[in-house]
């Protein structure tokens, strides 16, 4: 039987907590009784709002991906924290043959996996001073399947995706369980600017999917109708080959 987490009664943090997915996340994580949510956010003032909603439930906390100084930082405040919710990225549009394509593939490089690295170990060693508590890493249906107009950001989170299934593994050590989350097109700000305009969904599904998906310890969410039918084609080898 998989391990299994309830966020009631415990204090959490959410990178990019001010607005699309992340924002979702942390208004569902406070809704099913986090008494602490950290939004872990580029600007203070952007999670404002967040406070305005929730008051002291939140606590905004500086977090820049491309600054490791902030993520060391954060850490170091939050060292009461039992969840940890990577959910920050970038998305470019940049296929493969663009003359941007070694910038672009380098910044989401950047961002998407190298900041999943730092924040895996920044945090890790609170998560396990707290009794191990749950590690969630926003993946994407990207990366099981490349798509051609954002290469570069598939081949990130295909990169990001590898990343969490080491962590998995490792992170079982210290008794932090792992969920790898893949949602597939999501109304936000960043699938707007990619054009995703058919066949997005609610960041809610996402957000209240995670909840769920921790509860009954599944190590893979894939919340949305699109990501779910990945998931019916990926189910066999990702029991047989990851979750065993």
């Amino acid at each position: 039987m998989n391990a299994s987490f309830d966020i009631a009664h415990k204090t959490a943090l959410v990178t990019g907590a001010n607005r699309g997915i992340g924002k979702a996340i942390l208004t569902s994580l406070v809704q099913h009784g986090a008494k602490k949510v950290y939004a872990a956010v580029r600007s203070l003032d952007s999670a404002q709002p967040l406070v305005e909603i929730f008051g002291d439930t939140v606590i905004p906390l500086e977090l820049d991906m491309t600054k490791p100084e902030t993520i060391t930082a954060a850490a170091a405040v939050a060292t009461d924290v039992e969840l940890v919710v990577n959910n920050a990225g970038v998305l470019t549009q940049t296929n493969a043959l663009s003359s941007k394509v070694f910038d672009h593939l380098a910044y989401e490089m950047e961002v998407n996996v190298y900041g999943l690295i730092r924040v895996a170990q920044a945090f890790a060693p609170a998560l396990k001073e707290n009794g191990g508590g749950a590690f969630v890493q926003i993946n994407s249906v990207a990366s099981l399947k490349s798509f051609p107009g954002i290469a570069t950001y598939s081949a990130s989170k295909a990169a990001a995706y590898s990343i969490t299934q080491g962590l998995r593994e490792t992170l079982a050590n210290q008794n932090t369980i792992v969920l790898s989350v893949h949602p597939g097109p999501i109304e936000t700000d960043m699938a707007t600017n990619a054009g995703m305009l058919e066949g997005v969904e609610s960041p809610t599904v996402v957000a209240d999917g995670l909840v769920a998906a921790l509860k009954v310890g599944n190590p893979h969410l894939f919340p949305d109708t699109l990501a779910r039918n990945v998931w019916h084609a990926y189910e066999g080898f990702a029991k047989a080959m990851i979750e065993s």
